[in-house]
This record gives structure tokens, sequence and C-alpha cells, in this order.
């Protein structure tokens, strides 16, 4: 019989380290064992055909086990390269995260964390542009980029979406994004958008000598986000925003792939991520997701902010920042949390830009630089078009607050002689 737990095994450079959070129905060290197996050559019960070699060659091993009770805890399992399919995400998930999510002999399994080896990491091309390409993008060296989301999010018509666009842009906004349902509806056409934005685009730019961008949403079947792409890159966009869950991982490996030729910035946006991530007990964490996001080859990823009304810790958004943005990330232990993220080396993966969005206005500017740093792109919808005095108002004052917290001056003093963000602190208190 094959032995999958081996708490002497040292992993090495060519396996795999997953990390897992099991809660299970029987016996723990049993239920480890059957993970192990499942996930890999093993099967519920003893079979004929397995033979030494394999076992021997292409077994996982259980090398740690955090106890937390008697059926929970934390595992590392160290699984051989050669159980994967270079470049293929899909084919590592349906391993690692397919059949025995459902094993009735699991109450809860998470996956936590992932790390892969440097040959694996090298069949993908990871980002075309990442932090220094889109900075360089827009000629913007060390401030946070300033972003916005038009809203409604659906309902207006591309005339409509491109004013919003254009008054977002004037008023200061570095971007402007769809929201993550806008595609392709019949009172808002997806080429009929593009058209319109681009025009609005180019008159900001000259108005305001700054450099602008879209980002269009191509999410749709696979073939029609081909397509999408390249009519972004042949009207003279710069991105292309996908949503990467709903789109599926195969997907957006193919709008990478196909990225070659069309030069765009990739946006990636997490819609969904909460159906497997909200759960701290079951499900897939957005740690793995983003590290996921970054081998395939995002340029900028939305992860939360710890400050705003979505979903997520500050201790959780600030390791997935770091994960995300550094070639090398040392994962530590946090006072009172029985998990320590496992120590990353991307080699020559680029870093990915951190989005933080989700109910974020000017007051919470200062302290959200000072948690998450210069490298993230702040994304604002209500927090702009909620404004008092409008969308371009609104514009001014994010930018604003951004200038304030990049100069060190507090925003109620920098408000004494701006009009936008004093109305904006007064309204949002």
């Amino acid at each position: 019989m094959v032995e999958y737990i081996d708490l002497r095994y040292k992993p090495t450079k060519k396996d795999f380290v997953l990390y897992y959070y099991v809660e299970s129905r029987i016996d723990f060290k049993k239920a480890c064992e059957q993970i192990a197996a499942e996930s890999s050559i093993g099967t519920w019960t003893k079979i004929k055909t397995m033979n030494s070699k394999v076992a021997t060659k292409l077994k996982p091993h259980v090398f740690s086990i955090k106890k937390l009770g008697p059926k929970k805890g934390f595992i590392k399992i160290a699984y051989p390269y050669e159980l994967f399919e270079p470049g293929s995400v899909p084919q590592l998930l349906s391993s690692i995260a397919g059949n025995i999510f459902g094993m009735k002999l699991i109450k809860n399994l998470r996956l936590e964390d992932i790390n892969f080896p440097k040959k694996y990491i090298n069949s993908f091309k990871g980002p075309k542009y990442g932090i220094k390409g889109v900075r360089r993008k827009f000629g913007i060296k060390k401030r946070p980029l300033v972003g916005t989301i038009v809203k409604p999010k659906v309902g207006l018509t591309a005339k409509q979406h491109a004013k919003v666009a254009y008054d977002s842009w004037i008023g200061g906004c570095d971007v402007v994004k769809d929201d993550e349902n806008l595609t392709s509806m019949s009172f808002n056409k997806f080429e009929d958008r593009l058209k319109e934005v681009m025009k609005m685009k180019e008159k900001a730019e000259k108005e305001t000598g700054e450099k602008k961008g879209y980002m269009v949403n191509i999410t749709a079947p696979c073939s029609t986000m081909l397509k999408r792409m390249k009519m972004s890159k042949d009207i003279g966009n710069d991105y292309a925003m996908v949503d990467i869950l709903t789109s599926g991982f195969s997907a957006l490996q193919t709008v990478r792939d196909y990225n070659e030729d069309y030069d765009l910035i990739i946006h990636a946006h997490r819609a969904m991520h909460a159906a497997l991530t909200k759960n701290k007990k079951h499900g897939i964490s957005m740690l793995a997701i983003a590290k996921l996001s970054r081998l395939i080859g995002v340029d900028q990823l939305h992860i939360g902010t710890g400050v705003g009304k979505m979903e997520g810790s500050k201790v959780e958004v600030r390791e997935i920042e770091d994960d995300i943005e550094k070639s090398f990330f040392i994962g530590r232990s946090k006072r009172g949390e029985p998990f320590t993220p496992l120590n990353s080396n991307w080699y020559d993966i680029k870093p990915v830009f951190a989005v933080t969005s989700g109910g974020l206005y000017p007051k919470l500017v200062p302290k959200l630089i000072k948690f998450m740093g210069n490298d993230i792109i702040i994304q604002a919808g209500g927090g702009i078009h909620g404004h008092p005095d409008g969308t371009v108002e609104g514009a001014k004052a994010m930018r604003q607050a951004v200038d304030a917290a990049m100069q060190g001056i507090s925003l109620r003093e920098y408000a004494k002689s701006h009009s936008a963000l004093r109305r904006a602190l007064d309204y949002w208190k």
C-alpha cells in the first residue's frame, strides 16, 4: 500500500508545494492520506494496477501537519513536477483543487497557498508589462494611478458612458474602467462603446496633456474575447479587461497568448472570487488565485483594500499585494494567525500592479497609501460619481487626495486651497 505521510520529507526544488486547511469526518491522518492520494496517483482503495515505479516516482508527500484540533488543521503536500502538464493551469487545478473537494470524508477543505518550481514557472509568459511597463505607458513614476468605474455600472448608452469617462479623465483620473457585468448589451454595444469612449479619451488627452487609459471589458466566450482584443488594438486602445474567474483560466491563458500580437495591458477583474474565497474553511484563497493570475500573465489585478466595503482583512490583502508585486516573498507568521504564507521566488516573472477598489472615497486615500504603498491603482466608483458636485469634481477630489498624501500634507490642510477635496471631506464624514 502506498503511504503518503512522511514528516521527514524535505521538498526538492522540483516539487510543487500545496498548503491546505482541512476539516475531516474521519481520523485526521487518514483524511490527509486520501487528499494526497485522490489528487495524484491513488483512489479510495488498493488497486492491482499500481506498480512500485509509479508509487515511488510520482507519489506526493504530506510533509507537514499542524493540527488545530482532533480533526482539523493545516497540511502541506509536496507533489513531484512530473504530475503536471507544463503551461496548463486547468490541468493543475483539476489535480490540486478537483475531486478532493467532493470527498465525503472531508467536511471542509481550503486551498490556501501554492508554490511552483522554477521549471513550471518558465513554461508561462507572466505579465507582458507589469508595474514598470504600465507606469512607462502613463509616464507616472511614483504616485498611485487614479481610476474610476463608470456608474451606473449598466444602463447608460454608449455616448452617455463615454461622457462619464470624459468627465472622469478631465477631473484627474488616469484610467477609466467598465464594470464587471458590462460587456455588450442592447442599450450599450461593445463596438459602439469602444468607439465613443476612444473619441472622448483622445479629447481628454489633448485637453489635459496627460496619458489616459480605458479598460474596456472584453469578457465573453473565448473566440469573442479575441475579436474584441483585436478591435481594441485596431482602434488604438492600450487595454483589455477580463473577468478572469467567470471566463476561466483556460480563456485567460488564451488571451495572454494572443496578447503577444496585440500588446494590450491585461486588467484582471476578480468577479465571482467570493464564491471561492469568502468561506475561510472551504474553497480557494484569494492568495492562490492571485498567484495563478500572475503566473499566467495579467498586468493588473483587483485584490481588495482592507479599508473599503469588500471582504478581505488587512493582513490578507497585504500578503497578496506583497506576493504579486515582489520577485521574492518571505512568508511570515502573524500574531494570532495559525496560517503562514509560503515563501515565493518568481524568478523572471514580472510583478503585477495591485488594484484596490470597493467603497473608496477621498478620505480613505492617505490610509490606503500608508498601508499599501505607492504601487497601487486606486479605483473609486461611487467615491467619484457620488461627489455632491458631480463626476468632474469627484475625480478632482480623488486626485487631490493622492497629491496631498504624496506630499505628506493632511487632507484638511490641503482642502483649504482645493475646493473639490473640501466638498468631498464635508460630504463623506
